[in-house]
């Protein structure tokens, strides 16, 4: 019975290994024969006759050919794919009107007598105290350069820090501001990146020891856009190798709160930072959990864009359809000022929307249709006894819930299409032989997960992302029924389904467990709708404190 798709991919994924350094001879005697196709048949699903087999070998060979001479053309990680996805639905109709974009009072900050306490002041305290020169750009940038220095070996949370560049950056806006000229909240704020995002001068080694070296001698869009509203970058952070777990050459990245374990990935490093006080805001990506997952173990606050909100132009290619940049910092307004500056067009990133990003600080429950997946903060998980009492504040606030249930679909079966993207983005690394140098080397690391890859059909590929439009469809339909929903970070398919789907979500740690493991849960709200969803949260921290719980170093 044939099922799946065709054979010739996996048949010529096998050839895709032979050495680029064999002689015509001897590629010649490793070209496709007939014998060879029922194996092939068995690893994805398919049988053919005898004849059919036989048909097919010249097909075979003639396109191995096509193979051999594609992989003369080198493709950096930087170059996507010609076919771009689409998270739009049918019908959708986007919000074409640009309201004020309002933030809060923070007039009521003091420069605190132990300047140390400025650690984990949010953006907005540290904005007030920058704008009205109670303290500079430089003596704030310099506190947080120190305890970079001083915190960060024992988390190794730090790949590069950007010491010249942000003193020289500091100075700049202390004159800025001496002058008459204040660029708005980010005036003067230092911050740090995911080491995925290049920068000039600076190396960006993506994690990983094959890279550990390399120079992109340009800054990424997102770092321009927040130069451009005045942060000072001090750091490249680290990261899982090649944005997978937290595990890179120099370690792994600790978790703040216990620093025997790690603190999760892949935006391993920009959550550990945030979390001790090390800066007051860093820049991660998530393709599947990279921001929810390290946001939870560390206790912060993490958004998830909109698929098409934030430019990747100079960040690491993992998976061209499902790659996001978003902010991660000490409460939910603060991913309100970070993200009104990074998101939006640059003229490079195609798949980038021009759309208006909406932010009110008040908003009332009472007046919100508010979802939440009822059947999955039903089941016995860890964070269960945590999100019941969430829940129930959430009511307290207001909130009328309304049970929900997420499209009925098999997403699991899906991720073949970030495995085969990422494979792609590597497709150099693995014909190599590099991918040995890489820390990890077990069944579910990179370089096996690579080389399974190549044997993933087109087809399927494909057939997959038909599948990924029905389930864009469907999330439309449940998203018209309501302004957002609440979810468990972890378990159930919301993760993975929206990672696939492309929408936003803000998550919001809501406790401990009982052996000190910290808690979350996450608001998910409609495409390009960051602005609901953030102010949804600030309600809920406003009510609450577990975002102000900070680790003892």
């Amino acid at each position: 019975m044939k099922y799946f798709g065709l054979i010739f991919s996996s048949i010529f994924t096998a050839a895709l290994f032979i050495p680029d350094s064999l002689s015509l001879a001897q590629q010649k005697e490793i070209m496709i024969k007939k014998e060879m196709i029922p194996i092939a048949e068995k690893i994805i699903g398919l049988e053919f006759t005898d004849a059919e087999r036989d048909s097919m070998q010249d097909a075979l060979n003639d396109q191995l050919g096509n193979y051999e001479n594609i992989h003369k053309i080198r493709l950096d990680n930087s170059i996507p794919p010609a076919v771009i996805f689409n998270p739009i639905p049918v019908g959708f109709k986007f919000d074409r009107k640009q309201r004020p974009v309002k933030f809060s009072d923070y007039s009521y900050v003091k420069l605190p007598v132990n300047i140390e306490e400025i650690a984990f002041y949010s953006i907005g305290e540290l904005a007030h105290l920058i704008k009205t020169r109670k303290i500079t750009s430089v003596r704030l940038t310099s506190f947080f350069l120190e305890r970079l220095k001083k915190y960060a070996p024992a988390l190794h949370c730090i790949v590069t820090l950007t010491e010249e560049r942000a003193l020289h950056e500091a100075q700049k806006m202390d004159e800025e501001i001496s002058k008459g000229k204040y660029r708005g909240l980010l005036h003067g704020i230092p911050y740090g990146v995911k080491d995925l995002f290049s920068t000039k001068k600076y190396k960006t080694t993506w994690g990983a020891t094959p890279y550990k070296d390399q120079l992109i001698d340009a800054d990424a869009a997102v770092i321009i856009k927040l130069e451009e509203a005045g942060a000072v970058l001090c750091a490249k952070l680290s990261m899982g190798a090649l944005a997978r777990g937290d595990v890179w050459f120099g370690g792994m990245t600790r978790n703040p709160w216990d620093t025997t374990k790690g603190s999760s990935g892949s935006s391993a490093g920009v959550a550990s930072a945030v979390s001790a006080g090390l800066l007051p805001f860093g820049i991660g990506t998530e393709t599947n959990g990279s921001i929810v997952s390290p946001s939870t173990v560390c206790g912060v606050t993490g958004l998830r864009p909109t698929y098409g909100r934030v430019s990747r132009d100079g960040a690491m290619a993992l998976s061209w359809s499902m790659d996001k940049a978003g902010p991660l910092c000490r409460n939910s307004e603060d991913l309100a000022i970070v993200f009104n500056s990074i998101y939006g067009p640059d003229g490079k990133d195609q798949t980038v929307y021009d759309v208006p990003f909406n932010y009110q600080p008040k908003i009332d429950f009472k007046k919100l249709k508010i979802g939440y997946l009822k059947k999955d903060f039903e089941k016995k998980y860890a964070f269960h006894r945590n999100d019941s009492l969430t829940i129930k504040k959430m009511e307290e606030l207001g909130a009328q819930l309304i049970p929900v249930e997420l499209p009925d679909m098999r997403t699991n079966d899906l991720r073949i299409i970030l495995t085969a993207e990422s494979a792609a983005a590597f497709d150099e690394l693995t014909r190599s032989g590099k991918d040995d140098l890489l820390v990890q080397q077990t069944k579910r690391a990179w370089p096996n997960t690579f080389r399974s890859a190549r044997f993933i059909p087109a087809v399927e590929y494909i057939n997959a992302n038909r599948i990924r439009y029905i389930l864009i469809q469907e999330m439309a339909k449940l998203m018209e029924q309501i302004d957002f929903y609440i979810a468990p970070s972890w378990g159930g398919s919301n993760l993975l389904l929206t990672n696939l789907s492309g929408h936003p979500l803000v998550v919001v740690p809501n406790g401990f467990l009982e052996n000190g493991t910290l808690t979350s849960f996450v608001f998910v709200g409609k495409l390009f709708d960051e602005g609901k969803i953030i102010a949804a949260a600030k309600i809920y921290q406003d009510a609450t404190d577990y975002h102000k719980k900070h680790p003892k170093l």
